[in-house]
């Protein structure tokens, strides 16, 4: 669908090392019906999928707990982030994409995954289409340690923490990745599991 408030776009790869960055110029159209140039970087690193393993008997979830140099340099102290396993589709359907993940991430083997809901996540300056997805996960279905694919260099640390602990993180601060807050709350709104 085109905007018609949009015309005249022109773009410039500024950068395509890990993943693309790219300028754009525009007209747009204001209210008022005069048309103002606009200057925006874009970020693209494709679309990703992200998903929430929980034991309701239990009450648990899975979390993964990583490094991330952003966040470092935006003041993290030690850069490590809790976070629900995610990915970045690399072609692959979100569902697959998904599976994927989390056997690699946490050692967990899921069969059925569950779309909850999509979103973009800073939708200012990345075009990525986050697809969120959460996953019932038993003993039984845990068929490695997890930790990331070996040639990706993730050094993740799998976590399985109760879901009132989860929660608290959330409040404390420790948890602070949107992704993590959002299937979070969506499993304390659907009472996925036991606070």
């Amino acid at each position: 669908m085109k905007n018609e408030k949009v015309r005249n776009i022109q773009t410039e790869v500024l950068s395509d090392n890990w993943y693309t960055l790219t300028k754009v110029d525009f007209e747009y159209k204001k209210a008022n019906g005069t048309w103002e140039k606009q200057i925006r970087e874009a970020y693209d690193r494709g679309n990703g999928a992200a998903i929430l393993l929980y034991n309701k008997k239990k009450g648990t979830v899975i979390l993964t707990k990583q490094f991330r140099m952003p966040t470092y340099l935006n003041g993290n102290k030690d850069g490590m982030m809790i976070e629900v396993c995610a990915g970045v589709l690399d072609g692959d359907s979100p569902e697959v994409c998904i599976k994927k993940e989390a056997e690699e991430e946490t050692g967990y083997r899921l069969e059925q995954v569950e779309k909850v809901f999509e979103s973009y996540m800073s939708p200012g300056s990345v075009t990525e289409i986050l697809h969120y997805f959460i996953g019932a996960y038993d003993e039984h279905m845990k068929v490695g340690e997890g930790g990331g694919a070996k040639n990706e260099t993730e050094n993740i640390e799998v976590m399985e923490v109760s879901f009132k602990e989860a929660l608290k993180m959330v409040a404390t601060g420790e948890i602070k990745d949107a992704k993590t807050i959002l299937l979070l709350q969506y499993a304390q709104i659907n009472s996925l599991c036991d606070s």
